[in-house]
Formats: structure tokens, C-alpha cells, sequence
């Protein structure tokens, strides 16, 4: 698991999108610099990967997976705040969670958008 985003990169990188490979190679490194694959600190780690970072963490914990059920969006949000300052830039988790706490648009139909 820990090759995923080492593994990311590279098809990213022969898909011709080296920008994008780099964000994705570095969204598994924590702002306390206990994350992986290069260690990197604060900021030395690209903003884009740390957007990434919240996002992706978000949809894991609130995803169903073949061994687990997905947890309650109120618990993610809560564990995003937790981790904000150690694992996720916490400008970055704020901005998201302001995000999720913006009410939604409604379509023409009345229903809420997606």
C-alpha cells in the first residue's frame, strides 16, 4: 500500500502529466513530516498535494469497501478536524470543510445537485 502513490505517479508520468504526477506522489506525505514516500515537511509539500491529501482522505473514510462500511460524513469531518496541523495542512482541511458546510445548489427540479 505504501507504493500506491509512487505507483500513481509513474502512469501519470508516462501518460505525459508530470505536473500531476508529482502532486500525486507526494498526497501521502504529512505536514509533521511522518508521512511517505520522501518524508517532506510542511511545505515542502506541494499545495496541490495537499488538497489531495484532505480529498482522498475524505472519500476513504466515508467510502464503502468490500471489508468495511464506509463511516458516518459527521465522524470523517470530525477526524479531518482532529488531524488538521499533524497529518493535513489544516488552511487546506478548514477550506474543505467550509466547503462541505456551504449549502448546496438546488437544480431547477427542486432536488439538491450532486
Amino acid at each position: 500500500m505504501n507504493r500506491n502513490p509512487e505507483i500513481g505517479a509513474r502512469i501519470l508520468e508516462h501518460a505525459g502529466l508530470r505536473d500531476i504526477a508529482a502532486w500525486v506522489l507526494a498526497h501521502h506525505e504529512r505536514l509533521d513530516g511522518r508521512g511517505y514516500p520522501g518524508g517532506l515537511i510542511a511545505d515542502e509539500i506541494p499545495l496541490a498535494s495537499r488538497v489531495l491529501a484532505v480529498a482522498d482522505a475524505y472519500e476513504a473514510m466515508i467510502a464503502d469497501y468490500p471489508y468495511r462500511s464506509g463511516m458516518p460524513a459527521e465522524e470523517a469531518r470530525a477526524e479531518l478536524e482532529r488531524c488538521a496541523g499533524t497529518q493535513f495542512d489544516p488552511t487546506v482541511a478548514e477550506a474543505f470543510l467550509g466547503t462541505l458546510r456551504a449549502p448546496r445548489p438546488r437544480s431547477r427540479l427542486g432536488s439538491a445537485t450532486r
